[in-house]
């Protein structure tokens, strides 16, 4: 039998519900249970594609080519289980599901509502596809109380009546803030947040209250009283120094045994979190220290970066070292030197990006580690970014540029219009709509036999996730590669570049898909420990 969790938040947003799913997840995988992770989002947006990362963060992508919000992410890291398309829904997506249903007649003539529509529509996309699963884990997006929300809500309601009675739990996360003048821990946004969860009919089984010191036990037994919930159940979620260690710090807590109590489950193995436990004392006690720039456009919200930044600390507890980021604007060099903002670190990362803004910036940097020796990594646009680069200022193509930034001579980058996906060509119109129509998911790549990455991944042939609507020209190849820029990966038909290198360079490769989203932290990407070893190397120079 599957069994149902469903998280939601309270009182503030921001509180780490994914981050607190996925950890459930991996305590009940560490119990020997299969799980799966779902997040239901309360949003118009028919996916996260469109919006700014500014805005919601990064977008992260499935192998099978969905835009999804960045919890799954946390998910995927955490417990390994490969998200899909069908992990993610949002209000627009279920609305435009149903309004399609509506326009072909399947409601027979009837009225089409809220309630039973829309909410039958979340159940059915909450239960499907559970097959084998132990425990299915639903995080709801937003706060209890938005308006948005009431029909996920409602949904989750209603399922905690039409399935067995030991089939769901509920856990609710709210916020305990410490009011300094007062020198007082406060409940009572805590009780409010639950009123109005009870005031919809949900009745939260557990609660987790997120704190920055410990919860004293008179508190813990208010909260208890007048929130209707076991004393055992109000779990201490303190903030902790890395995410990895947050699996351990709720096991102390005793949230895993509350779930499991709630299920009435009494026979459960204990959790083997040894692997966990290596991942820490590797973070908290490394044997070095590397320092790798970020040359990005919205440095301001490092959430746009998310999977980015767990994939260098990956690198790093792969190399047993501290990972220590420098954050650069691209913009900055408009008017700097990069050498001012670059000397003395370890390794030059460019992340992926769209549009004209930074990308002055982001070439410059290309430029010094390239003539510095320092260890660059280029992902996506910053693999475009490079060629451009190296074009410019070895190959004599002063103005080598991309189509995304408007009309030119040398359209070294240039706008896909069609490609192949698994024996089928996939055509984009240049002034199509920009929702889910870029080269989207896993693709396989096919590398040069004793290039430097074909050493990294221990193959010739591998599959990486894509996000992105241009692409390096390659009736430019032969230019590139006079510049010392080889190709050293292609799409299987040899027609679109996947992978630069340039051979002679302590440590230089740029790619055009984005190699974080598969990184783990017991399972690093090779890419990024090897350019975390390459700056270790560096470190060692400077």
């Amino acid at each position: 039998m599957t069994r149902y969790i469903f998280i939601t938040g309270g009182v503030v947003s921001s509180l780490g519900k994914g981050l607190a799913s996925a950890a459930l997840g991996a305590l009940l995988q560490a119990r020997g249970y299969s799980v799966r992770l779902r997040k239901l989002d309360p949003y118009l947006n028919v996916d996260p594609g469109t919006m700014s990362p500014i805005q919601h963060g990064e977008v992260y992508v499935t192998d099978d080519g969905a835009e999804t919000d960045l919890d799954l992410g946390h998910y995927e890291r955490f417990t390994g289980v490969p998200a899909s398309r069908a992990d993610n829904i949002t209000t627009g997506r279920i609305y435009q599901e149903i309004i399609a249903r509506e326009r072909r007649g399947d409601y027979l003539g009837g009225t089409v509502q809220v309630i039973p529509h829309v909410t039958d529509a979340i159940k059915e996309f909450v239960l499907s596809g559970n097959s084998g699963v132990d425990f299915v884990l639903c995080e709801i997006g937003g706060t209890v109380g938005d308006i948005e929300g009431l029909p996920f809500f409602e949904a989750i309601r209603q399922l905690g009546n039409e399935l067995e009675r030991d089939q769901t739990c509920y856990i609710h996360l709210t916020l305990l803030p410490y009011i300094p003048s007062a020198g007082e821990m406060k409940t009572k946004p805590t009780q409010h947040s639950v009123k109005e969860l009870r005031s919809i009919g949900i009745q939260p089984h557990i609660l987790m209250c997120r704190c920055d010191r410990p919860i004293p036990k008179e508190e813990q037994r208010k909260i208890a009283l007048f929130c209707n919930v076991r004393e055992s159940a109000v779990i201490q979620a303190m903030d902790v120094d890395t995410i990895y260690d947050v699996p351990n710090a709720y096991h102390l807590e005793g949230l895993d045994d509350e779930v499991l109590a709630v299920f009435g489950i009494k026979d459960a193995p204990p959790p083997n979190l040894a692997s966990w436990q290596n991942i820490t004392h590797n973070i908290r006690e490394p044997e070095g220290e590397v320092t790798i720039a970020i040359v990005g456009k919205y440095t301001g919200l490092k959430d746009a970066y998310k999977s980015l930044i767990e994939a260098l600390v990956h690198g790093g507890i792969a190399n047993k070292v501290r990972v220590n980021l420098k954050w650069v604007e691209a913009e900055v060099f408009d008017t700097e030197e990069a050498a001012y903002h670059l000397e003395g670190v370890n390794g030059i990362l460019v992340p992926g990006g769209f549009g004209e803004r930074g990308s002055e910036g982001k070439i410059r940097a290309a430029e010094f580690a390239r003539t510095r020796g320092v260890p660059y990594f280029g992902i996506c646009f910053g693999m475009q970014m490079a060629v451009i680069e190296a074009l410019r200022n070895v190959g004599n193509l002063t103005k080598a540029s991309s189509t995304e930034f408007g009309p030119t001579d040398e359209p070294v980058v240039g706008l896909m219009t069609e490609w192949m996906r698994e024996n089928e060509l996939v055509k984009r119109a240049e002034n199509g709509d920009l929702g889910g129509t870029m080269r989207l998911g896993a693709y396989e790549a096919v590398l040069t036999p004793g290039s430097r990455v074909a050493q990294i991944y221990g193959t010739t042939r591998i599959t990486e996730r894509h996000r992105h609507r241009y692409e390096v020209n390659m009736t430019y190849r032969d230019k590139i590669e006079a510049t010392g820029l080889v190709v050293s990966g292609v799409s299987p038909d040899g027609l679109l570049p996947e992978i630069v290198e340039i051979p002679d360079h302590p440590w230089f490769i740029a790619v055009q898909y984005h190699p974080e989203l598969k990184s783990k932290p017991f399972d690093p990407h090779p890419l990024f420990r090897s350019f975390v070893e390459a700056a270790v190397e560096q470190s060692r120079l400077v």
